[in-house]
């Protein structure tokens, strides 16, 4: 492979209900530090969420604030972080060759059920139903508001792929680098559901939403007692570049992206499919030229559902069954599930591990599951393993889409 057909990343942007950027985000998870709390939602009272606490005026006007949408300030929050994290010149950079390419769950949402709230309390007069409505909800709204706001003039996209987006996002940026589409990709996923009442609801209808009088012992994935999902909200977007291009400006390197893989389940609406779990992060570690054994790490998708835990770690066990070395941790006890922002946040707090050698664990799992068993699972507390190469993270969605995503500890 030439080097131009390297793609690596330079930058991160991220906020996630236990920290605003890499460093308390990587903290909080050695520290087992939850941001999952107990919040009032409309109409539901009391439930367990995962909020964000970043500046939304850091980078836009209260104005535009109020004309955008809550996915959209945490994408333009994600995005400035990002091109300041990898030292870019924005003001010279041609701005025709950046794409933006962000995974989402839903958007609009939050400001939608807040329109049909007021109408509902000033007697269904519809002539109060915002005019902002329709840019809010289109479908390449919250990538068109960072375009926007970093006055973008490349190609920008959202990709609805449920709670895989985080990886879809990251996969459609190095894709668009490699065909030569773009010069720079600003991709990652985000998502403000934690902010709408109507997955609260949905959650609860299906008797998948999590809940615990200890609000941070809410969302334990793998724990023979866990109840459910505890939503949150978030984003995290990388900066990717084409090797050549990162190493005559001298930036930092992260990782290198060398393999990737979406498939289909086809087989349910909400019910996972291990069989593609397992086709999916083999044909990943395919694409990467690798063998299961080559890696070091897995970031499970593991969402603290019964169903979602029990199948994704029955793949996991047979996706690595030839592997006595990879270990396996989980994020989503810290944090919740940011939904479409999951992948990318996850891939981030695990990225860390290649220069410190720390696998961050899973937190709240005082009783593991029998049927979640999985060698080398680490759980509860870090655990120092030295040298790390390859890191594989799972992001999985409903409608049956599966992603994996492989980077590499960045080597000239």
């Amino acid at each position: 492979m030439s080097d131009s057909q390297r793609i690596v990343m330079t930058g991160i942007g991220l906020t996630a209900p236990n920290g605003n950027n890499l460093a308390e985000f990587r903290k909080s998870l050695l520290e087992c530090r939850s941001g999952v709390k107990h919040h009032e939602i409309r109409y539901m009272g009391k439930q367990v969420a995962g909020m964000c606490d970043f500046d939304e005026y850091k980078y836009q006007s209260k104005k535009l604030r109020r004309r955008g949408t809550r996915a959209g300030s945490i994408s333009i929050y994600c995005a400035n972080e990002a091109i300041a994290d990898a030292g870019l010149d924005w003001a010279s950079t041609d701005k025709s060759m950046v794409g933006v390419y962000l995974g989402i769950t839903e958007h609009g949402n939050v400001e939608t059920e807040e329109e049909i709230y007021q109408m509902h309390q000033n007697g269904l007069d519809w002539k109060l139903w915002s005019p902002h409505h329709n840019p809010r909800t289109v479908a390449n709204s919250p990538a068109g508001e960072v375009t926007l706001n970093l006055s973008i003039t490349g190609p920008h996209y959202t990709l609805g792929s449920a709670c895989a987006g985080g990886n879809v996002g990251i996969i459609q940026g190095v894709q668009q680098l490699l065909l030569g589409e773009v010069d720079l990709a600003l991709a990652g996923g985000v998502s403000e559901s934690s902010q709408t009442f109507g997955i609260f609801a949905a959650f609860a209808a299906q008797g998948a939403l999590a809940h615990h009088d200890d609000p941070t012992r809410a969302s334990r994935p793998l724990e023979k007692n866990r109840n459910g999902i505890a939503i949150s909200e978030g984003g995290c977007v990388f900066v990717l570049e084409r090797l050549p291009d990162a190493l005559k400006r001298g930036a930092k390197i992260y990782a290198e992206i060398v393999g990737y893989a979406i498939n289909s389940d086809a087989t349910d609406f909400v019910n996972p499919n291990g069989e593609r779990q397992v086709q999916c992060m083999h044909k990943a570690i395919r694409r990467a030229g690798l063998t299961p054994a080559d890696i070091d790490l897995v970031n499970m998708h593991a969402t603290g559902t019964g169903t979602g835990d029990v199948n994704e770690s029955q793949a996991v066990r047979k996706a690595f069954e030839s592997s006595p070395k990879t270990y396996v941790n989980f994020t989503k006890g810290h944090i919740g599930h940011c939904m479409g922002a999951a992948g990318s946040i996850e891939l981030a707090g695990n990225i860390p591990s290649f220069t410190d050698g720390l696998v961050h664990p899973g937190m709240n799992c005082a009783e593991l599951d029998p049927e979640c068993e999985i060698p080398n699972l680490v759980v509860n507390e870090p655990r120092p393993v030295g040298n790390i190469n390859y890191i594989l993270n799972n992001s999985f969605g409903m409608l049956g889409i599966n992603s994996a995503l492989i980077v590499k500890k960045y080597q000239a």
